[in-house]
Parts: C-alpha cells; sequence; structure tokens
C-alpha cells in the first residue's frame, strides 16, 4: 500500500477523518442508530435488522469500534455491542468544532 501521509497532518486533523471515515458508510449510520435506539445489543440483533450478512455486519461492527464510536463485551459466545459516549461525546465535539469553524461572512468565493 502506498504512503498515505497521514503522519503529515495534525493528531486532531486525524482523529477527526477516522470519525467521519467510520461515519461514511449507510450501514454503519443504520447500526449507530439501531444501537442508540436500543441501547445495547448482540450482533445477531444487528443482522436480524439489516439486509447485510452476518460477517459484513461485524466488518461494520469492527470499523466503528476501531474508530472508538462503539465498544462491546464478551458474554458467553456473542458480543454485546453499545454506544461508548466518551468516544461519542469527543466525536460530537470535534464535528461541530469543524463545522462551528466557518462562518458565511468568511466567504469569498465567487
Amino acid at each position: 500500500m502506498g504512503l498515505t501521509k497521514t503522519e503529515e497532518f495534525t493528531k486532531a486533523q486525524n482523529d477527526l477523518a477516522a470519525i467521519t471515515k467510520a461515519l461514511g458508510h449507510p450501514a454503519r449510520i443504520a447500526i449507530l442508530q439501531f444501537l442508540i435506539k436500543t441501547k445495547s445489543c448482540v450482533c445477531g440483533d444487528i443482522v436480524d435488522e439489516l439486509p447485510l450478512s452476518q460477517s459484513t455486519v461485524s466488518q461494520h461492527l469492527n470499523e466503528l469500534k476501531k474508530a472508538g464510536l462503539i465498544k462491546g463485551d464478551i458474554d458467553g459466545p456473542s458480543v454485546c455491542y453499545c454506544i461508548d459516549e466518551k468516544a461519542w461525546n469527543k466525536a460530537q465535539k470535534v464535528i461541530g468544532a469543524l463545522f462551528e469553524s466557518y462562518t458565511p461572512a468568511d466567504n469569498r468565493c465567487c
């Protein structure tokens, strides 16, 4: 794989990119919405809710977990997932800060 040069950017920029990348797929948005609605659930519950195979759901859960947006606890043969509140609050703050940093008066385009 080629160099992405991510080391050339700040930690804050890399953190924001990781969060937004995890949010960049509609299946992951659906998973997060389901977890918000149900508070926590087992992977099989998500599979029953979405039109995706168990392995595809697991891949999406892994991406969300890698970004820190969710956490999972092993309970016997299954894993129970939920929103990671601390990471969720951080994501809300950094995404909000990006949008809040723009003011329409700053726009000199056209």
